[in-house]
């Protein structure tokens, strides 16, 4: 068995662990820094919209020797507006310009066609509309609206409703943190990229659904025992699931890294660049929130319901009790655990076995002579004397038996 093996195994029994709740507040403002970082580059930079949500046309020009500064220089010569130039594989140009009309988008492509010494109709020309783009992007946040929504929805029937806020914190979390990465790169914003975002919210609540139902598991009946509190349970199912989340999101990472990395950078920008920019990041995203950041919010938002507070002061009483044995050199009462790594209930709670009792002493004052040691005691027959006068034995009052 390998390493990773090994200690994957440790952990699901519970034999080694990081305190990964214990240390939630670390996480939070781990997670408030990246927040903030991104809203400012939002609030300072903006989103580069591509045109098919700001209206514009592109322009993919034939292989030539014309560098990306020249090209440039011409576009936004010609259109008064400023122009975005990626180059693509076999050398050749994709040249993006916002907000120009249909003539002038015509005087582009002539221009282009001049100073690469081609002829104008090898040069691909799209146009889109401003009023196209803007409905895309309402249909974009409709979707997105929609999508938050039913996952709400099911977390809420199929776990609880604190496992589904705490889902939802998490999602906009990898969606704050993907944002702010596409403003500080200054990679545009296409339908592409809005696939990718809603690709990489679909995985990071794969992976947070994966690690609340291991929690729900663990934490089953966590009420009816004092081994542990709702804390350390969450805490060794989250340990115990932590290396198949890791294992899941590095075989998910490697393939969107190839692409991002390899892909673009050989194949050039464009559509593959900005959906592998939006898997990569918002695949990383969900990975760190659906560990660092959705159980410990569950922790948080279960360690307020009153029965769970009453469990832990149960636990604490528990342990105060078992240190004070100890304390005295005194053997502390036993407890056991499931199979499931929980803990299961305590022998206090269970019903004890019957055990031989001791006789009891005879009553003080009672008549006739103590009986020998070791001479057994007949119980006194219920129907003794029933039928025969008062005070008689054998039927003869006040007579002396023979």
């Amino acid at each position: 068995m390998s390493r990773l093996g090994s200690l994957g195994a440790r952990l699901y029994r519970g034999e080694a662990g990081y305190d990964f709740v214990g240390k939630r507040f670390l996480w939070y403002g781990v997670s408030v820094l990246i927040t903030i970082i991104a809203i400012a580059g939002f609030m300072i930079r903006g989103l580069n919209m591509g045109i098919e949500f700001e209206g514009g046309a592109v322009f993919t020009t034939p292989s030539s020797q014309t560098s990306v500064e020249e090209a440039r220089e011409v576009a936004e010569e010609v259109s008064g507006h400023q122009a975005i130039v990626q180059e693509l594989g076999n050398d050749k140009l994709r040249i993006q310009v916002a907000s120009v009309e249909t003539q002038q988008a015509d005087e582009v492509r002539a221009a282009l066609a001049e100073e690469l010494g081609v002829d104008q109709q090898r040069i691909n020309n799209q146009l889109v509309g401003p009023s196209w783009g803007e409905h895309i992007a309402n249909k974009a946040w409709q979707g997105l609206g929609i999508f938050m929504v039913l996952v709400v929805i099911y977390l809420a029937i199929a776990f609880e409703w604190r496992m589904a806020m705490a889902a939802l914190i998490a999602l906009i979390h990898d969606l704050t943190i993907t944002v702010g990465v596409y403003t500080i790169v200054g990679f545009e914003v296409t339908p592409g990229t809005v696939i990718g975002l809603l690709t990489i919210l679909g995985y990071s609540l794969y992976d947070t659904v994966v690690v609340f139902d291991g929690l729900k598991e663990s934490t089953k009946g966590i009420t009816k025992q004092t081994a542990f509190t709702y804390r350390e349970a969450a805490n060794r199912s989250l340990n115990g699931t932590l290396v198949r989340s890791i294992n899941t999101s590095v075989v998910a990472l490697l393939p969107v890294a190839g692409l991002l990395f390899i892909g673009g950078g050989v194949l050039g920008g464009g559509m593959l660049n900005d959906i592998a920019l939006s898997l990569f990041v918002g695949l990383a995203a969900g990975a760190y929130s659906s560990i660092f950041i959705a159980t410990p919010l569950v922790v948080d938002f279960k360690e307020r319901d009153p029965a769970i507070q009453a469990h832990n002061k149960r636990v604490a009483a528990r342990r105060a009790a078992d240190a004070r044995a100890a304390a005295r050199g005194e053997k502390a009462p036993a407890r056991h655990e499931d199979e499931r790594g929980g803990a299961a209930a305590d022998d206090e709670d269970a019903e004890p076995a019957d055990e031989p009792r001791a006789p009891e002493p005879a009553a003080q004052g009672a008549a006739g002579p103590p009986r020998a040691p070791g001479r057994r005691q007949q119980p006194v027959s219920r129907q003794r004397g029933r039928g025969r006068p008062s005070g008689s034995r054998g039927g003869r009052s006040g007579g002396k038996r023979r």
